[in-house]
């Protein structure tokens, strides 16, 4: 049997992964405090009010720092708890406290990448990759492939991905666009692939940079693709240890 291994959400896009053991989902919206928020460098070419692309904003393939943060979500409180090996807690609300988030991340910013300036949320929707609001799923038999190809452990962070299935046969997981899956009481159809970029060759742990995660995947299939993106079409509750079933 398929099962969800994992879920995790990123209150604050490219700034901390947070686990979760349950979550409810709405049809066409991503994870409940998912890419909540975004942070805005100071080349951004947009004003925060609609979604904009991934470019806009500070993020592990430009700062691979970034790749170590957690994160722990207040939702009463609306605050998020941010820690990094290299700097102390930060407990702060992200509509209202902007500075002090600010002054913490700043060491952790090149000086030769656009210095992080604004904190931007769109109400109606996380701050996806995809210009629509999307979940991100990863088949660990295909991670434990590319394991064996470069003959290291992985962290399966490193592919910052909502969902963590396993049970289903290596790469398949890359033909099921158009395809639905239902998980616990949930469906969502899968859109397209996930296209890698730089933040995958930093250490989750550590954020520094240290496999080639890209090379292995353009050597051995040709593209940069691992994991899928899909839309919620059906509404419900998903948890750990849920069967996944593709339709």
């Amino acid at each position: 049997m398929a099962e969800v291994r994992a879920l995790w959400r990123h209150p604050i896009k490219g700034h901390g992964r947070e686990a979760v053991t349950s979550v409810t989902l709405n049809e066409g919206q991503t994870i409940p405090w998912d890419r909540r928020w975004a942070v805005a460098h100071a080349g951004a070419q947009t004003d925060g009010k609609a979604w904009a692309p991934c470019v806009n904003y500070s993020r592990g393939s430009k700062v691979p720092a970034l790749m170590a943060i957690t994160a722990v979500s207040d939702e009463a409180a609306g605050t998020v708890t941010l820690s990094h090996p290299d700097r102390p807690d930060l407990t702060f609300d992200p509509d209202h406290e902007t500075e002090r988030f600010l002054d913490w991340v700043r060491p952790l910013m090149p000086e030769n990448r656009a210095q992080s300036a604004m904190i931007h949320r769109v109400p109606s929707r996380g701050m996806t990759d995809t210009d629509y609001p999307s979940i991100s799923l990863i088949n660990l038999a295909s991670h434990a492939d590319l394991e064996a190809r470069m003959g290291t452990d992985i962290s399966p962070l490193r592919w910052r991905c909502n969902i963590h299935f396993d049970g289903f046969s290596p790469w398949e997981e890359l033909s099921w666009e158009n395809r639905t899956l239902r998980i616990g009481s949930a469906e969502m159809t899968v859109c397209e692939p996930i296209e890698r970029c730089l933040a995958t060759t930093a250490n989750p742990a550590t954020g520094e940079r240290d496999l080639d995660t890209l090379g292995t995947l353009n050597s051995d299939f040709g593209h940069q693709d691992f994991g899928i993106y899909a839309v919620v079409s059906r509404a419900g509750r998903i948890q750990v240890g849920d069967e996944v079933t593709l339709l």
